[in-house]
């Protein structure tokens, strides 16, 4: 690493209480070069971005911009130094003007000076044709789609003409014709010799646009180089992957004459003006096990929020032939649709036995004990663990109960959302084991949603692959890996 780089960073640590949450993370970039920070949920790819920032105070570390130190400043003496950041959301002010925006960014940081000079006007209307924004610059935030409201943010953020844009998820919510449209303007800060540091979930579109690429899990630096060198690494496929694709599949003919017991036509789900969901349709049989592939920022817990009544939505989504729309979340549950979510949402003051009781409240006292002795077969570290409090079990420990729990309410159709999140191999195996029995053993139909393709594939009839809010891929796990294994993470032009 070298001293003259535009943006240096050394041993950036941050802990918040015994979490630690970046540990030791360091890398330059040069003026006029693109480094895109990938990884998947969790990693502690946007914290990293606030402690350059300022917005969070590093425990330890450097961060250097032309050698200046930085570390620990507050956010506006680091705007002040040349850093730009480009936020993921918006928070607009809504009685101003695109243009009102723009000159805000621009006016400088003395209160005594309040009334922009003319070249503020003159830079504010060229930043603004920069960003594709001229034809809108009068309008309000209310008034403008998703992507121009991003376009706003790359306004403010490059105002005062700054060495180093930190860029935040800039393809998130965005179309495909957007997105490269979003792609060529951050080419445009690499022409004009600013250091850009770049952070999505979408890996494809990161590969395609970056110079150099580098890979966090769990808080630490697994990766560095191009694109290509590391997304070929083992340990980022194996984060990302899993590890070799192997597949177990059924007889289809035990599952191909079964109903449809959830059917899913033309979802589409906005949050604000971000399109999450994009006519996805899809359809589970009774007893059949569906795996949801998709990188993070895929759709996946939008759609499985759609299916519980989390969320609102267009389309029409049927569950046992009744029609789920204007459905409680609560009316669902009860209905038979129980949702493990990613977050796994236990009661961490409660004992495990209260966590489970929770989720039988409605059952007899004698199917509630039948319901409890099966569970305790079914992970049997649960049944040791009984009086201990949520919030003392292991990560594994909790996802098991959280499992365990949805399946308290004997559920017709369990959803899992992201089941194997940060969890060690040793309890992958007990998760896989588990859902085996369920397969073999019961009645219950399984959607999963899973980045991990090696753990959502050997248990899974049929499988879809979720990109950008889409459906682009339906088969069987064979032709998963035939057809889209290698594909699944090699990039492709923006």
């Amino acid at each position: 690493m070298s001293e003259a780089s535009r943006l240096s960073v050394r041993g950036l640590t941050k802990r918040f209480g015994g979490l630690v949450a970046v540990k030791d993370i360091g890398f330059d970039i040069e003026a006029g070069e693109i480094l895109g920070l990938i990884g998947p949920n969790g990693s502690g790819k946007s914290t990293v971005m606030k402690l350059i920032m300022g917005i969070e105070r590093p425990n330890a570390g450097s961060v250097k911009v032309d050698g200046t130190e930085m570390a620990g400043w507050a956010p506006h003496r680091i705007a002040r130094a040349g850093v730009g950041i480009v936020f993921q959301h918006s928070r607009p002010l809504h009685r101003q003007t695109v243009l009102e925006h723009i000159k805000l960014a621009l006016l400088p940081d003395s209160l005594i000076k309040l009334v922009a000079d003319p070249h503020v006007n003159r830079r504010a209307r060229e930043i603004a044709e920069r960003v594709e924004l001229g034809a809108v610059m009068h309008r309000h935030p209310a008034t403008l789609p998703f992507a121009d409201l991003r376009r706003m943010e790359m306004a403010k953020a490059i105002a005062r003409d700054p060495k180093v844009v930190l860029v935040d998820e800039p393809f998130a919510g965005l179309t495909l014709a957007e997105s490269e449209s979003f792609a060529a303007l951050i080419r445009s800060f690499r022409a004009e010799g600013r250091a850009v540091l770049l952070v999505d979930h979408n890996v494809k579109s990161v590969a395609a646009l970056v110079d150099r690429a580098l890979a966090m899990y769990l808080g630490e630096q697994i990766a560095e180089g191009t694109a290509e060198q590391v997304m070929q690494n083992e340990t980022v496929r194996r984060v990302y992957l899993g590890g070799k694709i192997e597949t177990r599949e059924r007889a289809r003919s035990e599952v191909v004459s079964k109903p449809a017991i959830l059917e899913v036509e033309d979802l589409g789900v906005l949050y604000g003006k971000a399109r999450a969901l994009d006519g996805v349709s899809l359809h589970v049989r009774e007893g059949e096990f569906v795996s949801v592939v998709g990188l993070n920022g895929a759709g996946k817990t939008t759609l499985f929020n759609a299916i519980s009544g989390f969320v609102p939505y267009q389309g029409a989504i049927r569950f046992g032939g009744q029609n789920l729309r204007g459905m409680s979340g609560a009316a669902i549950a009860r209905a038979g649709v129980v949702q493990c979510p990613e977050t796994r949402e236990l009661f961490s003051d409660m004992t495990v036995r209260e966590n489970l009781d929770l989720g039988g409240y409605h059952l007899a006292e004698a199917a509630r004990s039948d319901q409890l002795t099966w569970l305790f077969e079914l992970f049997p570290i649960l049944k040791s663990r009984q009086r201990q409090t949520a919030r003392t079990l292991s990560g594994g420990e909790q996802q098991m109960l959280a499992i365990a729990r949805a399946l308290m309410m004997q559920p017709r159709l369990l959803i899992l959302d992201e089941p194997t999140l940060g969890l060690a191999p040793v309890i992958l195996e007990q998760l896989s084991k588990a859902l085996e029995s369920l397969q073999r053993t019961t009645p219950i139909t399984v959607l999963l949603g899973e980045q991990n393709v090696t753990f959502a594939l050997p248990h899974a009839d049929r499988v879809y692959v979720l990109e950008h809010g889409r459906i682009v891929w339906e088969g069987d796990p064979s032709s998963f890996e035939r057809e889209m294994g290698r594909g699944y993470l090699e990039t492709v032009p923006v």
